[in-house]
């Protein structure tokens, strides 16, 4: 009996199968937006109520004001596991609570005019060229099983910890995969389509 229970516990925690999918929100977001252009891919595997995940995105922002213009672009990378509270669904649909580590670099330019009564108008640009940034997250949210193999879900993140790297004289705007870097803490959203590929029968 206890060789039987030491096998079903091993078996519980071989991957059943790898999830891939794509975040809707930021496609809206490309359209909703004329300041944004991005996309994010995410993945995740079971390893029984423990889910490792992945995610990788790029973003592009541009916006300006009556004096500035800013634009920046970038990639970033998020690394965790997600917690399933719904452990006993056969159809593994999932409530979770996780926690990630982001890194990313991106590339910045802040250009400004100002017209002075003495010197005339005067244009000045700063840039931050591959820069780097990390940051860590707390996340929650939903999966749902919808047909055979195809899922929905949606992810709230937390976001906090900013760190950036390899700045010159332009104090980091905008971190791609981040957001606004003028609060220490920061909120995200995802909303997604997944394709669940099987590796093995489980329950």
């Amino acid at each position: 009996m206890l060789a039987q229970k030491q096998d079903t516990v091993t078996r519980s925690f071989i991957p059943t199968g790898v999830r891939i999918g794509y975040d809707v929100y930021a496609g809206i977001r490309n359209l909703a937006d004329n300041s944004f252009n991005g996309l994010e891919v995410n993945a995740d595997i079971d390893f029984y109520r423990y889910y490792l995940t992945l995610d990788a995105g790029r973003w592009e922002r541009e916006f300006e004001t009556e004096e500035e213009q800013y634009s920046n672009s970038g990639n970033y990378m998020r690394a965790g596991v997600d917690v399933n509270f719904l452990k006993k669904d056969p159809e593994k649909n999932m409530y979770f609570i996780g926690a990630r580590y982001a890194w990313g670099t991106f590339s910045e330019t802040m250009t400004r005019t100002t017209d002075d009564a003495v010197w005339g108008a005067r244009t000045e640009s700063f840039t931050n060229t591959d820069s780097r940034a990390t940051w860590f997250e707390l996340t929650t949210g939903l999966r749902v099983k919808m047909y055979k193999f195809f899922w929905i879900g949606y992810t709230i993140r937390y976001k906090f910890g900013l760190n950036t790297r390899g700045t010159g004289e332009l104090e980091p705007h905008d971190v791609p995969g981040f957001g606004k870097t003028f609060k220490s803490t920061t909120w995200g959203f995802n909303y997604v389509v997944l394709i669940r590929l099987p590796v093995r029968n489980g329950k």
